[in-house]
């Protein structure tokens, strides 16, 4: 599926009446250099669009009511080119539902000082709009974010384009639906939660089905489609028969591919971008949805286990800021506590997202010990090592807590030949006691969402943005 929709981000800059058109054409000059400047910077997944130059508060207005409306304009980036009374400025932004950049940038990278007169200083005053705007939004309690420096520089490309990002996973979260196969597991605590009050703060819009929903799409896939299906594996995954004869191995293997088949044509024909399933509610089914999970989450669905909505909403979520690199469903398993080696590996039944993969992964039929059905294909493969994020949110009953804590990915330097399951191994920071200690003090739950190219600033971001308590281990 594709991760996000075709979005474009607005730059407007303020200004005002008061230096008449000529200066005001050399503003508009000015501020679309610097648009075409970034889009060629080749830093941006999303094209920023210089849409207007406002100069009263009926401009002003009138832009941000369009960007509402425009379901393609992800977000806002204004930019202060010279001195922009900030009364102008209320109703629009009072109106404004979509995120907001302010770039505290200006035009120039140096004060020109051989030639520098009071015509330049009233043109180029981004120091000084920077203030009065700032002002404003801080007083209306916008939750707009602040990127500072020039323009043409790396570092703040990369920065605004990050938060582009967010933006974009933002708006979508108003779009990501999750179809829940099954209720929460029996007596688990954090899985469940206020789907409504979600709703409302992320957009997360979460129904029910019960298993029998999906079984019937499965019974009508035919044995054409799976055998297609199954010579797509052929070319993506290496075969581990084990202890299997090739024909048994291939017909548990194939289940799985009628479950991706009946799994992706279920949620496609009903607009679903995640989905959660439950191992005590598999009536109908011959197997524990595995291999077809890790699949669809391959394509860049979310999904979480034992019901758990709220994880495979955020799954969904964070895929579309990492474009589906290296993002997905993770639960915390066993420590390794021999001094020097501390960690934590991170696993499931059967459902890691492949999109960690360091290697090509095995398809692999194994007993799973757990739900009475027959023995379910699955992917196996280690994780690499990297930097990235675990994040979870928690509902508190009163409120939802979105939990962050950085975290060091480890090559597992020891084989596991009978852990029939994917693994990644990681360091929360920052240190293996003090993260783990500060995650339980805080109520962070089993299931994670891990990323290792979402960033601690991103997720705060978007916190920010939904007005959702935000606690990061540091």
């Amino acid at each position: 599926m594709t991760v996000s929709r075709n979005s474009v981000f607005w730059f407007v800059v303020g200004s005002q009446h008061l230096y008449g058109d000529e200066s005001l054409d050399y503003v508009r000059k000015n501020a679309q250099i610097i648009v075409d400047g970034l889009n060629k910077s080749g830093k941006f997944n999303y094209p920023i669009e210089f849409k207007e130059l406002v100069v009263s508060n009926e401009s002003i207005t009138s832009v941000m009511k369009e960007v509402n409306y425009r379901d393609e304009v992800a977000g806002v980036i204004t930019c202060m080119h010279t001195f922009s009374p900030a009364k102008m400025w209320i109703r629009g932004t009072q109106l404004l539902q979509k995120p907001l950049l302010h770039l505290a940038t200006q035009f120039n990278e140096s004060i020109p000082w051989s030639t520098i007169d009071m015509d330049f200083m009233n043109l180029n005053q981004s120091a000084h709009g920077d203030r009065e705007y700032g002002y404003i939004n801080a007083r209306l309690k916008k939750n707009n974010e602040i990127v500072f420096g020039h323009w043409g520089h790396a570092s703040v490309q990369e920065k605004v384009s990050k938060w582009m990002d967010v933006a974009v996973a933002y708006n979508e979260g108003f779009n990501i639906k999750v179809a829940r196969f099954g209720d929460n597991m029996r007596d688990v605590a954090v899985t469940d939660g206020d789907k409504i009050e979600a709703q409302i703060m992320f957009g997360w819009h979460v129904d029910y089905y019960g298993i029998g929903d999906l079984v019937e799409v499965a019974n009508q896939v035919t044995d054409a489609e799976v055998d297609t299906l199954f010579e797509e594996y052929k070319s993506h995954y290496e075969f581990d028969y084990g202890d299997y004869t090739k024909d048994v191995w291939e017909e548990h293997v194939k289940v799985q591919a009628r479950y991706e088949i009946a799994l992706l044509r279920f949620l496609s024909e009903r607009g679903y971008s995640a989905f959660s399933t439950n191992f005590q509610d598999l009536h109908g089914m011959e197997q524990l949805p595995g291999l077809a999970v890790q699949r669809l989450m391959e394509k860049g669905y979310g999904f979480a286990g034992k019901g758990d909505w709220k994880t495979a909403a955020l799954s969904r979520f964070m895929k579309i800021i990492s474009n589906n690199k290296a993002t997905g469903f993770m639960e915390d398993y066993t420590y390794e506590l021999k001094p020097g080696s501390e960690a934590i590996l991170q696993s499931h039944m059967l459902e890691v997202d492949p999109t960690f993969a360091q290697k090509k992964p095995r398809i692999l039929v194994a007993p799973l010990g757990i739900g009475g059905k027959a023995d379910p294909a699955r992917l196996v493969f280690d994780g690499g090592a990297g930097e990235g994020i675990a994040v979870t949110v928690a509902d508190f009953g009163t409120n939802f807590k979105v939990i962050v804590n950085e975290i060091e990915t480890i090559s597992p330097e020891e084989v596991a030949p009978n852990l029939p399951v994917a693994r990644v191994l990681w360091k929360p920071k920052p240190s293996f006691e003090s993260g783990v200690k500060e995650w339980l003090r805080i109520g962070g739950g089993h299931h994670t969402v891990a990323s290792l190219h979402v960033t601690v600033e991103q997720i705060e971001w978007w916190a920010k943005m939904c007005n959702a308590e935000c606690f990061v281990i540091r």
